[in-house]
């Protein structure tokens, strides 16, 4: 029976073993995917498998299996590859049969060349997605996530050694220029895997049938852009390949995939004689230079993971229970842990409730009434589209926040530690003119360029409109800011195409901070009213932050995602109270109850229920609601008679 290293480190060995007792039957890739599938349900088992989240590349072993958790930030072209090839040895004619599944090259024996004529050749697809960490990721998800694993396996072990520093681009570009200081053999490879006569040591072949070459000389292009939507943004970008299944996914998913990787430098020699040989030759190559270099980037920069599982995440908080698969998650034994998880937190929620209120309640300088609405906000979520309609979504506008002042950054630092993944957009007239916020394909490169708009689910954004000043938006500033305005209101972003615009639908909780009301749509606008006013706001809320313990704030971030997560409805008896109240409302006060306010109220009723851990309307929370909504819409109209103008 293969021990944990033999399946961590070398699972190759564990494929090839299936190979052999399975070939010529074609189950062989299925029982792959079930063997390691039962491997990381054993206890602990995904904790022991590294991830290129934490774990710098140069540390871990090439070929061995990992873990990447990203999104999806791209999708290039289906390409070939030899799934399964023969080898013969010239001399005693004896063949063998390869599996080319989870490689980028093709390997044969000494003294063997690949018969490229063989009838058990099969060729195969598979998609490659290129793939970059969760977008604005906070600090506290990787800590909880990796360092409690892998801080005895960042040093190097007996198993693998780093045989050198990660190199940078610039010493990448310079072994491009120069192969023979890795490669001992010459290789040829043609776009569809022809025209390749045999092999010499180290006995490796190109299988990809459309891999990018360098078309230009290295040291002739700028820097690599690893295409992060946000600014700022560390960690590693991957090509993910995925065999299996990869119509399920699709742009802006979070995947959590296991695979095996690749960073093998025999690829940039093959770009380099591919560039020299298409240089003979431009019909052999009809990809450009930019589209090649995109496509394949130095493994080093960019490695290759070849994916045995994968699974689209429904949230990144490392404190909930995650499943492996989707499959797994009907299981009984996985539905009983989690209802076990659910159901103990709920007896608890109560508190965790009131604990949070009062933490918001001082950030927000003592304003209970916002504290309310910015816990409404935090577990709000898209949960249905009626045409183009999203149901569910409860974009904030903070008004009253004072200009130009600490106190929006630091209202942001501490949503930070309460969500998974988060952003603040500073809405400057610079950044407005000069930030791209829509994604575009580059036909050039023959990839989608990222913008600052390109959010994972779930995302949090904070724009700080306190920063605006007087000045003049050009039309790329129109254009960003009519595309946060459609984001707001439908819930979508227009990718740029040239020739068309493509919708991409998105769930991003949207609060908007501002010193008025917001120049930005909103569902809802709550002014600040500080009931406190602290002679040093920095200490105040740097306070703030270490006075809770580290238990309590995890109970909140629990509590945040969890209450995402669950299903709410409405009983026929309740609807049909609701539609008889808002009747009498109007009755009452025609001229200020519009159907606007009556689904306003409908959506604070609802997070108000699941707020308490009720996935019901009752009675109660919805009078709770409308006196919610009473209190807001006071403190609206007092601060407009003040200021004797709108809010």
């Amino acid at each position: 029976m293969p021990c944990v290293a033999d399946w961590l480190n070398n699972p190759f060995g564990i494929v090839q073993g299936i190979f052999a007792q399975n070939v010529p039957n074609s189950d062989w890739e299925k029982k792959v995917t079930e063997y390691f599938k039962e491997k990381l349900k054993e206890n602990n088992a995904t904790n022991w498998v590294p991830s290129l989240n934490d774990v710098p590349v140069h540390y871990l072993k090439p070929n061995s299996l990992v873990k990447f958790r990203c999104m999806v930030q791209d999708m290039f072209d289906p390409e070939f590859y030899m799934g399964v090839y023969e080898t013969v040895d010239p001399n005693t004619k004896a063949r063998v049969l390869h599996f080319g599944k989870y490689r980028d090259v093709a390997e044969c024996g000494p003294q063997q060349e690949i018969d490229l004529n063989s009838s058990q050749t099969v060729t195969s697809e598979r998609q490659t997605f290129y793939c970059v960490p969760v977008p604005g990721e906070s600090a506290w998800v990787k800590e909880i996530s990796f360092l409690p694993s892998y801080q005895a396996r960042v040093s190097p072990s007996t198993s693998y050694t780093p045989s050198r520093h990660k190199r940078s681009y610039e010493e990448d570009e310079d072994m491009d220029l120069h192969p023979s200081k890795q490669k001992e053999q010459h290789m040829g490879n043609g776009r569809s895997g022809g025209d390749i006569h045999g092999c010499v040591e180290p006995k490796r072949l190109e299988t990809e049938a459309s891999v990018g070459h360098h078309l230009i000389s290295p040291n002739c292009s700028p820097p690599l852009d690893l295409n992060f939507p946000l600014p700022g943004e560390k960690g590693p970008a991957c090509l993910v390949k995925v065999y299996e299944s990869w119509d399920s996914f699709k742009v802006n998913d979070v995947l959590e995939v296991y695979g095996i990787l690749s960073v093998d430098p025999v690829l940039s020699i093959v770009n380099n004689e591919e560039r020299d040989s298409s240089a003979l030759d431009p019909m052999e190559c009809m990809d450009t230079a930019e589209e090649q270099r995109v496509h394949s980037p130095p493994a080093s920069l960019v490695p290759r993971i070849h994916v045995i599982l994968a699974q689209k995440l429904q949230h990144i908080n490392p404190l909930l229970p995650a499943c492996l698969n989707e499959e797994e998650s009907k299981t009984c034994e996985y539905l009983n842990l989690t209802s076990l998880f659910v159901s103990n937190f709920m007896s608890e929620l109560s508190p965790v409730r009131a604990e949070l209120l009062g933490f918001l309640t001082h950030a927000l300088l003592g304003d209970s009434l916002a504290a309310e609405y910015l816990i409404l906000h935090l577990i709000s979520t898209v949960y249905a589209r009626r045409d183009v309609l999203p149901l569910g979504k409860f974009t904030v506008n903070l008004s009253g926040c004072p200009r130009n002042s600490i106190f929006t950054e630091h209202i942001y630092r501490i949503i930070q530690q309460l969500v998974p993944a988060s952003y603040r957009l500073q809405m400057t007239i610079e950044n407005m003119n000069h930030s791209r916020f829509i994604p575009h394909k580059d036909y050039a490169a023959n990839r989608l360029v990222s913008g600052v708009l390109q959010l994972a689910s779930n995302t949090s954004l904070v724009v700080d409109e306190t920063q605006l000043e007087q000045g003049q938006l050009d039309t790329t500033g129109v254009h960003n800011v009519a595309a946060l305005g459609n984001l707001i209101t439908w819930q979508k972003v227009d990718y740029d195409f040239s020739y068309h615009q493509m919708e991409f639908p998105c769930n991003i909780n949207v609060l908007i901070t501002s010193e008025g009301r917001s120049l930005l749509p909103s569902d809802c606008q709550v002014h600040l009213q500080p009931q406190i006013i602290p002679p040093n706001m920095e200490e105040y809320m740097n306070s703030l932050l270490t006075a809770v313990l580290p238990s309590v704030l995890n109970k909140f971030r629990i509590y945040l995602s969890l209450l995402r997560l669950l299903d709410y409805s409405i009983s026929d008896e309740v609807t049909k109270a609701v539609e008889e109240d808002f009747v009498e409302m109007r009755k009452t006060d025609p001229e200020s109850i519009t159907a606007d306010d009556l689904h306003r109220t409908l959506l604070v009723a609802r997070f108000l229920s699941l707020s308490a851990g009720q996935t019901t309307l009752s009675r109660e929370r919805w009078l709770r609601a409308k006196q919610l909504e009473a209190l807001r819409k006071a403190r609206l109209q007092q601060q407009k008679c003040v200021n004797g103008n709108e809010l």
